[in-house]
């Protein structure tokens, strides 16, 4: 903290009494500063009647059951189009089938099974997963976060502290500060994160597309009087009514989706196992990993070509992580290892099996292998389960959305909280129709399962490899894992992401392009909007108002005061904003009780209640203002009652400054009975500390009671800042684009702050200002 803010934070406790041989005793003592932020956490009873997700097993096979609805639809209907497009171009020799399946089999035990479901999961913070998740992590244990307004009390917070292994890892402490010292490392890990939460966004939007299109061209089948045209018009239908059900929330979506997707994986499974005893048995083989390397023999270039088709039958794993704050961990690892993973292996089997009888019918693999009387049952089903498919991805996408708002790193929307029982559940709104113009334009657009899959491939492997580079961070620095373990990782599932990698980015021309285009356009928008976030901190750090300052607007005859609780918002949580000085510039009236509040996120998941709420007095007390710094996770809910709750706090903060005052002078007493001071000294300091507790507790009831009728009688006003950013007129060409065009262009089109915090505007007032950046 710097000495500026030290000292003004540096708070005066006066005690008005007209005593001097009180004032001259007692001050001494209190002329000091109390907490290192001089803050005071008002703590709320801890709810102790909440349990983990994982406290029994009837919950967990309960979120188990409902995670099938949610989290695997794009990985269970992968087998629609994964062997399509490995073999775009028919299949050259017989054995090429079992290479294929070989390289399917492998691929899906080393990531989604081994890397995400018993790995990646273990990386949660505090039950939440995805992209900023791990960056929350890393941030919390090396200081690399960029948000500015962090304080020495975060740190405090039950949930922010990690559980780090015992042993030293000199790899760790070396990792650690190299990342604190360099501010280049801060920016790209943040460039990494966001690229990664757009790759995420990305897989949202082609997941749909692929899916929903790869389970209506099964029709043709049995008829083919419907063209192309016709059966992407039929998807982007199936697709307006998937994103229109998304509004009664995750919670009822899944108990419907659940049975449905429970049927699919049975039928796939199944019929895997049909075909396997019926076709060719013999493609159990293939479990030896030496037909991969026959494969690539034959193949070369078009084998590496290949991948890019191989990958997709891992589409959706993101979503496993990304989803965890809907579920636990346990409960997707049981749903995997019980279900899923079992149900996969036997479809991909099946396929092969019926494909090395059949080879021709390659480019239809799975509506071919499905037995003639379960064709229409089974094509009803697919439909369902393409449109569960989606719904992975769409919730994931809302939960790493509201992750990016909470820490600055998205322009503000409105978010709906749609569960009671699970807050990790919301539903955004803005975000829900993009993505669903952004689906019916690729679907309309590209007409073609191959098309999309090469656009998929690439959004769906950048996903990984980013989350294995901040998992590796992990590993060494919060895990302090066996180095050798580490570097096993790297050459293991590091070098087959990067080998897919190499093979999806050859296929740039062909729809790779989309995915990394919508992420550019999506990483720029989130960097500038925090950039801009951060630069309007410390303009607001650079010109908050002095304590003499307050000082002159508390002793002005000409400033009156009017009843009610006024509320400036500001995101400063160091010393009063620059919003009031213009304020007081313009109108000479002030409310009776001032409270500056900031609201902040922390790089964890939720702050526990009772630690949540940050008050200190502004000096002078005559000002009777007080500052409030209310800390949230990057997945709380904001409380509805939200003005209720604050009063309450605030009167508890008073009467707990006051026993804090009162336990001071308490020992101030038993120091002077303790010494050497004649008794009828002592019995006159006694006398004084007597009074000065009589005393402050009669002002700490007037307060409360002045306090209470101003809430219940005048009421609250908001007061919210207006600030228009401009950028100064030294800054170079760029700096002006960004902030001047850019970042502007995006205020004017997102949600205001009154609006994300459901501020009545009746009760509101705005204060115009001009930041110069």
């Amino acid at each position: 903290m710097s000495n500026a803010t030290a000292e003004e934070d540096d708070i005066r406790v006066d005690i008005p009494m007209s005593d001097d041989q009180l004032k001259r005793n007692i001050r001494p003592i209190l002329h000091k500063p109390y907490g290192s932020m001089d803050l005071v956490s008002v703590k709320a009873p801890a709810n102790h009647g909440s349990h983990s997700k994982d406290s029994n097993w009837w919950v967990v096979l309960n979120l188990a059951f409902q995670s099938i609805g949610i989290v695997y639809g794009d990985l269970g209907t992968s087998p629609l189009y994964v062997y399509p497009s490995i073999f775009s171009n028919g299949i050259k020799h017989r054995d090429d089938i079992l290479g294929a399946l070989s390289l399917v089999f492998y691929t899906l035990t080393f990531l989604p099974l081994v890397k995400y479901v018993f790995v990646v999961l273990r990386a949660n913070d505090n039950g939440e997963g995805g992209t900023f998740a791990l960056y929350s992590l890393i941030c919390r244990y090396a200081r690399v976060s960029l948000i500015p307004s962090q304080q020495a009390e975060d740190r405090e917070v039950s949930n922010y502290k990690l559980e780090l292994p015992r042993k030293r890892l000199k790899l760790a402490s070396v990792l650690k500060s190299s990342l604190q010292k360099s501010q280049f490392a801060k920016i790209f890990l943040l460039l990494v994160t966001m690229l990664g939460t757009s790759m995420v966004i990305g897989d949202s939007i082609f997941t749909p597309s692929i899916s929903v299109l790869s389970a209506v061209a099964g029709v043709k089948e049995v008829t083919s009087a419907l063209t192309d045209d016709m059966i992407a018009g039929i998807s982007v239908v199936i697709l307006i009514f998937l994103f229109m059900i998304q509004r009664f929330g995750t919670h009822r979506v899944s108990y419907t989706f659940a049975p449905v997707l429970c049927v699919w994986f049975v039928l796939i499974g199944g019929i895997g196992f049909y075909n396997i005893i019926k076709h060719d048995k013999t493609v159990l083989k293939a479990i030896n990993p030496m037909y991969i390397v026959e494969y690539f023999i034959r193949n070369k270039k078009d084998a590496w070509i290949s991948l890019g088709g191989v990958v997709l039958c891992t589409t959706g794993a993101e979503a496993l992580f990304a989803d965890l704050g809907h579920f636990s961990v346990r409960a997707i690892q049981v749903s995997m290892c019980s279900m899923v993973y079992p149900a996969l292996i036997l479809a991909y089997t099946g396929q092969s099996s019926y494909l090395r009888q059949y080879p021709d019918e390659v480019s239809d693999a799975f509506y071919k292998s499905v037995p003639g009387p379960l064709y229409w049952p089974m094509f009803v089903v697919s439909i369902l389960a393409a449109a569960i498919a989606s719904q992975a991805m769409i919730s994931g996408t809302f939960s790493i959305v509201h992750q990016s708002l909470s820490l600055g790193c998205f322009p503000p929307v409105k978010v709906v909280y749609t569960s009671a029982n699970h807050e990790g559940q919301v539903y955004i709104p803005a975000i829900n129709y993009i993505l669903m113009l952004a689906c019916i334009c690729v679907t309309a657009g590209f007409k073609s399962t191959v098309k999309i899959g090469n656009a998929y491939g690439t959004a769906v492997v950048f996903v990984m490899t980013l989350t294995s580079s901040l998992l590796v961070l992990v590993m060494i620095m919060i895990w302090k894992t066996n180095i050798f373990l580490i570097i096993l990782y790297i050459l293991t599932i590091g070098f087959v992401e990067l080998l897919y990698l190499s093979s999806v980015l050859y296929k740039f021309t062909s729809g790779g392009y989309l995915p990394l285009a919508f992420s550019a356009v999506l990483m720029i928008i989130m960097y500038v909007w925090n950039d801009v976030y951060r630069r309007k901190y410390h303009y607001e750090l650079d010109h908050k108002i002095s304590p003499a300052r307050l000082k002159e607007i508390s002793a002005n005859k000409n400033m009156s005061r009017i009843p009610g609780l006024a509320m400036f918002y500001s995101e400063l949580v160091h010393g009063i904003p620059p919003i009031f000085e213009h304020y007081v510039s313009n109108v000479p009236a002030l409310h009776s009780i001032i409270v500056f509040v900031s609201m902040k996120s922390l790089h964890i998941n939720k702050v526990p209640p009772e630690e949540r709420y940050f008050f200190r007095r502004v000096e002078p007390r005559e000002l009777f203002a007080f500052r409030c710094v209310v800390r949230y996770g990057y997945k709380d809910v904001r409380e509805v009652a939200f003005e209720e709750t604050l009063v309450t706090r605030l009167k508890e903060f008073i009467q707990e400054e006051i026993l804090l005052q009162n336990q001071m002078l308490s020992t101030i007493g038993n120091k002077a009975e303790k010494g050497t001071e004649p008794e009828g000294e002592i019995v006159e300091r006694n006398n004084d500390v007597a009074n000065a507790k009589q005393v402050e507790e009669e002002i700490m009831q007037q307060e409360i009671e002045q306090l209470q009728k101003e809430w219940e009688e005048a009421g609250i006003v908001h007061m919210i800042g207006e600030s228009e950013v401009i950028a100064k007129k030294e800054a170079n060409i760029m700096k002006r684009i960004v902030i001047n065009h850019v970042y502007n262009l995006l205020k004017r089109n997102v949600s205001q702050r009154e609006k994300v915090f459901d501020i009545p505007h009746k009760r509101m007032l705005k204060v115009g200002m001009t930041y110069q950046l």
